[in-house]
């Protein structure tokens, strides 16, 4: 089993430009859903690749939804739980 490191950190979205205050465990903008390729294991932010991470599509499951992201640069894929504060019209973008 993988160890999230908590890691509070605010920052700049490089997609939609907002202002994002971090939380320990955010990983991606809540406005526009975008993220960024950082860590190896979440949070520990040693990849080195730092390419734009496009959300690519949606599931849900277990009654949560999941976003699948892949990362422009190095054509990485990760999944991750969508947070509380992440755009709900977003979401259902994805689905479509």
């Amino acid at each position: 089993m993988v160890k999230i490191k908590k890691k509070v950190e605010d920052f700049i979205c490089e997609k939609c430009g907002s202002a994002i205050k971090g939380n320990g465990y955010t990983d991606h903008c809540p406005n526009c859903l975008w993220s960024k390729h950082v860590d190896v294991v979440p949070g520990d932010r040693e990849e080195n690749c730092h390419g734009m991470m496009t959300p690519i599509s949606v599931e849900f499951k277990s009654g949560e939804y999941i976003v699948h992201y892949q990362c422009i640069k190095c054509r990485y894929k990760h999944r991750v739980k969508t947070a509380k504060d992440d755009d709900f019209e977003c979401i259902l973008d994805l689905m479509k």
